[in-house]
């Protein structure tokens, strides 16, 4: 395979965003394409089975219009994957008050480098696989934004088209003197359906876990619950019987791979199967069906919502980085 690395510009950007796309392909079908002028979405990724082209990402006829950075392709949710209730919480005895952003204008939601532009600071390809590298800085690329969080924060995404997958590589780095506190969560739309002739709702989805966080307006009680028929997806689950917005935990035990991955969720399509792997970071899955019921989403979260607010973050996933510190943590969808 001659993997390569392009761009093109997409048609139809009436946002004034930059419409270059970053082109990962393998010469022979197989492609993603990244938008860095919008938080550096990975829009749309195609892999080829037995001769038949997978359109595996779900993308908003209107992104490039309406510049709308969390109904499309891959979201990267940082320094906080989904809501802050109210848009407020205390860290080392400091309060912070962010912009109120979700839905319903009650709350902060999805962190800051999803509506961003970021920056292109790499880019390569082999015989194995095609890449692109972004990288976001607060303080560079969204100054305004300092303010609202306890340091200075960079990620750099590295989004890898290989032979039946799609990889994201990230490395979280503190440049601050002060601790990081972050959780990193990723907001996948998986087109429905991806393979054979069926409709969405034939699909199905399987996402073990044990428990799932009570919710009440969208945000954690600080309760677990076993899952109960609405949301156990211990076993696949037909699309069409569901209608989630919730978080799962206590994720089942299981054998990682050799280079540390954890299996989490399948998604099949008629005999096709797509499966998301992920580091063990990776503690919490968001599912959700989107209201237009053409896409599924499968969420891997190191924290739930709101995690800056229970009472045990760290028992939640909410994590830190001492000053100059780096973490790093996998996430692979797999055909």
């Amino acid at each position: 395979m001659a993997y390569r690395v392009g761009t093109r510009k997409a048609d139809g950007v009436t946002s004034g965003l930059d419409p270059t796309l970053i082109v990962l392909d393998d010469g022979q079908g197989a492609s993603a394409e990244v938008w860095p002028a919008l938080g550096f979405n990975c829009l749309t990724w195609k892999a080829i089975q037995k001769g038949q082209t997978l359109d595996l990402l779900y993308v908003d006829p209107a992104v490039f219009s309406n510049g709308r950075p969390t109904r499309s392709g891959i979201p990267v949710l940082f320094p906080f994957p989904n809501r802050i209730r109210e848009g407020r919480f205390t860290y080392q005895g400091k309060q912070y008050s962010l912009p109120l952003n979700d839905s319903t204008q009650k709350n902060a939601a999805h962190g800051f480098a999803c509506r961003r532009p970021w920056r292109v600071v790499a880019q390569g390809a082999n015989d194995e696989s095609a890449w692109v590298t972004g990288e976001f800085r607060c303080s560079i690329d969204d100054p305004d934004s300092v303010k609202f969080w306890p340091a200075d924060h960079r990620i750099r995404l590295t989004i890898r088209l290989g032979r039946g997958t799609l990889r994201l590589e990230a490395e979280v780095h503190n440049p601050d003197t002060r601790p990081l506190p972050f959780g990193l969560g990723y907001h996948p739309y998986f087109k429905l359906p991806f393979a054979g002739n069926l409709s969405p709702e034939d699909c199905t989805v399987e996402v073990p876990a044990a428990a799932y966080w009570e919710l009440a307006d969208s945000l954690p009680t600080g309760l677990h619950r076993a899952v109960d028929g609405a949301r156990d997806l211990n076993r696949a689950r037909r699309v069409g019987d569901l209608k989630l917005d919730d978080v799962l935990t206590c994720l089942p035990p299981r054998p990682a791979r050799a280079d540390g991955l954890i299996e989490r969720a399948v998604i099949t399509s008629g005999q096709t199967a797509m499966r998301l792997f992920c580091s063990s970071a990776f503690r919490d899955m968001v599912v959700f069906n989107p209201v237009h019921r053409q896409a599924f989403c499968v969420e891997p979260y190191t924290c739930p919502t709101d995690a800056v607010n229970l009472e045990k973050r760290a028992e939640s996933g909410w994590l830190e980085l001492a000053a100059g510190a780096t973490w790093t943590a996998v996430v692979e969808l797999w055909v």
